[in-house]
């Protein structure tokens, strides 16, 4: 094993995964912190890429899951570790990526990392230190409005600074242009000046794969999936791997077909309308519905019952911000969350124990949701469905299920991923 990766959700771990993928890596992706039985079946991958829910829970225990896993990957034999975060940096201003990141600079003995979200495929670029969602900067993108983590400044080096007690500088896009040899020559300079990271700008996948290659010695990189374009390219030239075929379908067990969306943002929104104007059913979550018990996973269930058992089905929560907000405002933030999730994940379990095998789920706290409901501990990557998503097959079930981040995916993805299995 080779490249050992943490990631701090679950859809971002699976975003990560089929980016290594495809990239030529053979690639598991683990729920759980593997423990010394567990890392006995982990063999024969390039990468291993670990799940944990670490993006808005307290920082000492973010940090603790990330050094635990950090542990088990180099006892794997990881040469390099890569700490993954969203696309769009989700975090407060207290962290938890700065506090995580330094953590593991501290567990490496390494005195330099680099910090990039960029992923060009899906509109996140970073130009001189400032993050752009599309063609507008971060604080102006829906993302400020995130209920967990609103996001209302662009520049990353102020953000990752506010989180992180080393300096923090910026390898800015003129510097990034020029190559792989600039870049590297960019990082002595931040050692020399005693920066602990820096924030690289890219606007295109050139320049992620520039910046992987000078990366080729550096014990941690931190950022978005997109960064790892260029990693597979470094242990390949040492010798230490050869590249595989990434999987183009995938052969999926027969049985019903659900869509499982707790995710308000914007993207998943749209899908959600997509898929109704598409003629798939749907029922909608109402969370002040669930809290009166006016709704219920029975209620839900009962719905389902009566819908075509051939054809997909859709069950969603998502919701416009103003409509979010007026429930957290009654319910409180993290309670409505909660209970959409935990509706969700018992709905889901219900679903697979009576014959439902193809699920998409939208959303990273949903997802984690229900694929620690449903007891799915490891998951082998499939064809990607749109950038950033694959199917994925739970390993010893007759499962398949493409978790999806709540800002990825084209509007059709609710209706055409079905057509990548067999």
């Amino acid at each position: 094993m080779l490249l050992g990766c943490i990631a701090d959700d679950l859809t971002g771990a699976t975003d990560l995964a089929i980016m290594l993928t495809r990239a030529g890596m053979r690639t598991l992706q683990v729920m759980e912190v593997p423990d010394a039985k567990g890392r006995a079946g982990l063999d024969g991958y390039d990468a291993i890429v670990v799940a944990l829910k670490t993006r808005t829970c307290p920082v000492a225990e973010a940090i603790d899951l990330s050094l635990r896993s950090a542990d088990a990957l180099l006892a794997l034999g990881a040469k390099q570790l890569f700490f993954k975060y969203c696309s769009t940096f989700d975090s407060t201003n207290e962290g938890n990526i700065g506090p995580v990141a330094e953590a593991l600079m501290e567990r490496l003995k390494a005195d330099l990392a680099l910090v990039c979200p960029a992923f060009p495929t899906n509109k996140r670029t970073v130009y001189m230190g400032n993050l752009f969602v599309g063609e507008v900067p971060l604080a102006e993108s829906p993302m400020k409005d995130h209920p967990l983590t609103p996001m209302r400044d662009s520049n990353l080096v102020r953000v990752m600074q506010r989180q992180s007690k080393g300096k923090v500088g910026l390898v800015p896009y003129p510097m990034v242009e020029k190559g792989r040899g600039a870049i590297g020559e960019a990082f002595a300079a931040a050692r020399k000046r005693g920066e602990r990271f820096v924030v690289v700008d890219a606007i295109s996948d050139r320049d992620l794969i520039e910046m992987g290659a000078a990366a080729v010695d550096m014990q941690l990189i931190t950022g978005g999936s997109g960064v790892a374009l260029g990693l597979s390219a470094n242990f390949i030239a040492k010798g230490l791997m050869k590249a595989a075929e990434a999987p183009t379908s995938m052969t999926a067990p027969k049985g019903r077909a659900a869509i499982l969306a707790g995710s308000c943002s914007e993207a998943t929104r749209g899908q959600v309308a997509a898929a109704k104007e598409a003629g798939i059913p749907a029922f909608e979550i109402d969370p002040l519905g669930l809290a009166s018990g006016a709704q219920s996973e029975t209620t839900i269930l009962a719905w389902i019952d009566q819908q075509a058992k051939e054809k997909p089905f859709l069950v969603y929560s998502s919701a416009e911000p103003a409509a979010v907000k007026a429930v957290q405002d009654k319910l409180g933030r993290e309670a409505a969350g909660v209970l959409v999730e935990k509706t969700l994940a018992a709905v889901a379990r219900e679903l697979v124990a009576t014959g439902t095998t193809r699920l998409i789920v939208a959303g990273g706290e949903t997802s984690g949701a229900v694929v620690n409901g449903l007891g799915v501990t490891a998951l082998e990557i499939g064809p990607e469905i749109d950038p950033g998503v694959p199917w994925t097959r739970a390993v010893g079930r007759d499962l398949v299920l493409a978790l999806k981040s709540g800002n990825f995916g084209a509007p059709d993805f609710f209706v055409k991923a079905w057509e990548r299995l067999a």
